[in-house]
């Protein structure tokens, strides 16, 4: 069977280096050792000031929508996992939906600016597959409306943007190390800011507003998370160049194999070092992409289609105009790509393909 994804794990034995020091220590979380050991590392290699190591991404976009004391309209992309809808109405705003450009998915910088109202207080958008936004565009419409921006970047691990991490841009960016992304902690997550006074109040947030063992400055949740999972972390960022290269020498033999295949790609723009994290290919008709999902699936091989269904139709949501969106979101297939995918399986994937178009 060949998964859309499988996780990375790395020798068991490495991973039990660390395991050894966790028994040694008997310190399991709150803040732990290999918590800061792995922050320090990360925002050492991705070229950071500040990085704060959380639960997971969906608790990243809460702390930071809470941090920044966003209330009322978010404006945001129908194109996402849920996650980036489920976090604005979790934490008490409305969600708006702003249409997206079809060429690199990402949200429309000239339909946000179409829905702003005098309630609306942000941007939340997303790094599509890990192709950064129009960060210039969006950044120029905040400060003309006085929005924060929010950048959720849960795809974008090691991605940079005219030589700077993806991470960099926005008020905050958030991210996720869940077990099917690029680099992963099994579970876990992170938020950005070169606001060191955001970089602390969050600090506290995800750890109940403690200020000391028995004082709390603000409200908080226990977004924290435990030494077994930066220990994973901090095995596998050892690993990481290899994990993109090995990524991209796959999506290039996707490009050659299923040259001939009638689809469209998302453009990745041009100041982007991606990190491959998907594999996305747009077919001309949804029926089509039904026609090869099945014979995919016949064959044990089981791509997702990410993103659907358009969060802009979800039932608990107020419905926007979003028609490129609807459009896409039903012709996109994301194939199969991991560390441990073979030349072999990539074949057989495009030569189903290829044949299915072709029958």
């Amino acid at each position: 069977m060949i998964n859309v994804t499988k996780p990375f794990l790395p020798p068991i034995s490495e991973y039990n280096e660390y395991l050894k020091g966790i028994w040694e220590r008997n310190w399991l979380t709150n803040n732990g050792p290999l918590v800061n050991e792995l922050e320090l590392k990360l925002k050492d290699y991705l070229l950071l000031d500040h990085l704060l190591y959380l639960t997971n991404g969906t608790i990243a976009i809460q702390i930071a929508i809470k941090a920044l004391k966003l209330t009322g309209e978010i404006i945001t992309t129908p194109f996402s996992y849920i996650a980036t809808t489920s976090s604005v109405i979790w934490e008490g705003c409305i969600p708006v939906f702003a249409d997206i450009d079809p060429d690199t998915l990402n949200i429309d910088p000239k339909s946000i600016e179409e829905r702003i109202t005098n309630r609306t207080s942000a941007i939340l958008a997303t790094h599509v597959y890990g192709n950064p936004c129009n960060i210039e565009l969006i950044d120029e419409i905040a400060k003309k409306y006085n929005l924060k921006v929010i950048y959720d970047a849960a795809h974008a691990f090691g991605v940079k943007y005219k030589g700077r991490s993806i991470f960099e841009y926005g008020d905050i960016s958030t991210t996720s190390f869940h077990a099917t992304k690029v680099f992963h902690t099994v579970e876990g997550g992170a938020v950005i800011s070169k606001d060191p006074e955001l970089i602390r109040i969050m600090s506290k947030m995800r750890n109940f507003g403690h200020s000391g063992p028995e004082s709390f400055e603000l409200v908080g949740i226990n977004g924290k998370n435990s030494e077994f999972h930066a220990a994973m972390g901090l095995v596998n960022l050892t690993y990481i160049d290899r994990i993109i290269a090995s990524r991209k020498q796959q999506a290039l033999q996707y490009n050659k194999t299923l040259a001939t295949l009638n689809v469209k790609k998302q453009f990745i723009l041009e100041v982007t070092e991606w990190n491959y994290s998907y594999y996305p290919i747009i077919f001309e008709t949804e029926a089509l992409l039904l026609k090869c999902m099945k014979e995919l699936n016949d064959n044990w091989i089981f791509p997702r289609r990410y993103f659907y269904p358009s969060l802009s139709n979800l039932e608990f949501v107020t419905n926007y105009e979003t028609p490129i969106c609807n459009d896409f979101c039903k012709r996109v297939l994301c194939l199969p790509m991991y560390y441990t995918l073979s030349t072999e399986e990539i074949d057989f994937i495009s030569r189903i393909l290829l044949r299915s178009q072709n029958n």
